[in-house]
């Protein structure tokens, strides 16, 4: 049994290489113009590693909620909420988690309606801040 504000570190650390392989994969081939995006196969495979990236950051969420005891979360919003009120992270990390989040929610629901040029803008601007998620989360791993 986790005593209290005991980290589950090993499982948090493990998610982070999950999630900067993806990055990884994504930032190798992600083209550098949007004609040579316009491949499915391509397209799918980045947009299935980014929506494992952000699947990932969620979870090392969710896991610090939980082994902190900062509340039960009714949605996956209010889990940020609870590291936000804490002030567990820092709250321009915490706002790219959310707008990531919502990222992440438009290719799983609304796959079939992703305007891919608006998207492809989105991935290469938005990759910097898998980093800056990355680093905060170790800090915070640093600290506790």
């Amino acid at each position: 049994m986790l005593g209290k504000k005991e980290l589950r570190k090993e499982m948090i650390r493990s998610k982070i290489d999950r999630i900067v392989d993806s990055v990884n994969f994504i930032e190798e081939n992600l083209p550098s113009e949007f004609e040579d995006f316009d491949n499915r196969i391509l397209k799918n495979a980045i947009y299935k590693e980014l929506e494992f990236a952000i699947e990932n950051i969620i979870d090392i969420c969710s896991i610090i909620n939980s082994d902190l005891r900062l509340g039960s979360p009714e949605t996956e919003d209010s889990i940020v909420e609870h590291l936000e009120r804490r002030k567990i992270l820092d709250k321009a990390v915490l706002e790219s988690i959310k707008e990531i989040k919502r990222f992440r929610n438009i290719l799983i629901h609304k796959y079939g309606e992703i305007d891919d040029k608006m998207a492809f803008g989105s991935i290469q601007d938005g990759l910097k801040d898998f980093s800056l998620i990355i680093k905060e989360i170790e800090e915070f791993l640093d600290k506790n």
